[in-house]
């Protein structure tokens, strides 16, 4: 009866806690719209899947020796996961149209608008909120959410505030998947039909040898301005460097194919194993998914406000609606933004147009986490 007691003792059932079954449910909601949905399913299929082997009682999946434990040591902790997303992100990117139309770069820097607003909104909730308080360094890592880049997201969070990482990362991926939701109201909201039906000039063919040097250049100003930036700008600019050198073709294709997709499952269930439901299901924890949505919400509607200043004082027409993708959702930003204006004008082809706020997006949240680890770090 003894080795019986003992057995019923060891089972999931008994020992599974009201907080474990809710976390599980969350983590099968995110499977659901990764499944069902197909929001960003290279991304929420295995961090939902992570958190379900997060929460499974007493295997103790997600301790330091455990599984996940093991995989969050050897790429989170140290920040080389993210670093290894960045040059297959970089290998896939094409600067083109940047280069083509480079004062949409100033749409992409707009977009950060919501990393540091939204700062100085979580010291405030510190300041005015019961069982909330975040340190300048923990506001910090929160506000790098509203870049919607959920690597850059990591590697900050890893630096200033590690105890946070799981819920920031979460926060972080959970809205980048959710773009074709939460960016639409918002683009509509603030621009008139007429401005989203805007066709823009097709853009100029972009040579060789420029994009070459592009990486090249980024790297170097990184090196002299912000060297706290270089690891993400560096490993970013080295990806793009050997697709557009066109002389590694073989380790250009390794980095955006078997690189980026061994590391895109580690990091989901590396991530996944921070939404245990003891660390989760906390009030710190809702206030920083409040607070990335907040400031996911204002860098899209900065991007977009300048982006109708622009059309204002330029002769070139620009159409509003690219300013939403300022934000580094590479490319689901872009696509969104496409798919809007063809909604108002059938004929309208903004997705190249869109793609150089979108890359100008991966820089600009790279420097703005470079700027804060310089100050913070």
């Amino acid at each position: 009866m003894g080795s019986v007691e003992k057995l019923l003792g060891s089972t999931g059932i008994a020992n599974l806690t009201f907080g474990q079954v809710a976390m599980i449910m969350v983590c099968l909601a995110l499977i659901y719209l990764a499944v069902k949905k197909e929001y960003e399913p290279l991304l929420l299929l295995p961090i939902g899947f992570g958190g379900l082997l997060a929460n499974v009682p007493i295997a103790g999946i997600s301790e330091p020796d455990g599984f996940l434990g093991i995989i969050y040591d050897l790429g989170v902790s140290n920040g080389l996961f993210p670093l290894l997303i960045f040059m297959g992100v970089g290998a896939m990117t094409d600067f083109g149209p940047l280069l083509a139309h480079p004062k949409t770069a100033l749409l992409g820097a707009a977009a950060q608008f919501g990393i540091f607003s939204t700062l100085i909104g979580a010291l405030m909730l510190s300041d005015y909120v019961p069982g909330i308080t975040f340190s300048v360094q923990d506001a910090a890592a929160i506000g790098i959410i509203g870049g919607a880049d959920g690597p850059t997201a990591i590697f900050l969070a890893s630096r200033l505030s590690e105890e946070l990482l799981g819920a920031i990362a979460v926060a972080a991926y959970s809205y980048m998947a959710l773009v074709p939701i939460i960016q639409p109201p918002i683009m509509y909201l603030l621009t008139t039909r007429a401005e989203r039906a805007i066709v823009m000039t097709q853009l100029r063919t972009v040579r060789r040898v420029e994009k070459i040097v592009f990486p090249l250049v980024v790297f170097g100003m990184c090196l002299l301005l912000l060297p706290d930036a270089t690891p993400l700008i560096g490993a970013l600019m080295l990806g793009n460097l050997m697709t557009e050198s066109g002389v590694v073709d073989r380790l250009a294709r390794a980095a955006k194919n078997e690189l980026i997709n061994i590391t895109t499952i580690l990091l989901g269930l590396a991530v996944g194993s921070k939404l245990g439901a003891d660390r989760f299901l906390e009030i710190e924890t809702l206030a920083i998914l409040g607070l990335g949505l907040v400031a996911f919400c204002l860098g899209t509607a900065a991007g977009v406000l300048l982006a109708k200043l622009m059309n204002l004082i330029t002769a070139e027409p620009v159409n509003p609606l690219i300013g939403a993708a300022g934000v580094s959702a590479v490319p689901m930003a872009a696509r969104v933004v496409n798919k809007v204006g063809q909604e108002n004008n059938p004929t309208n082809y903004l997705l190249m147009h869109a793609m150089g706020p979108n890359v100008a997006g991966v820089i600009g949240s790279a420097v703005a986490a470079g700027t804060l680890l310089a100050l913070l770090g």
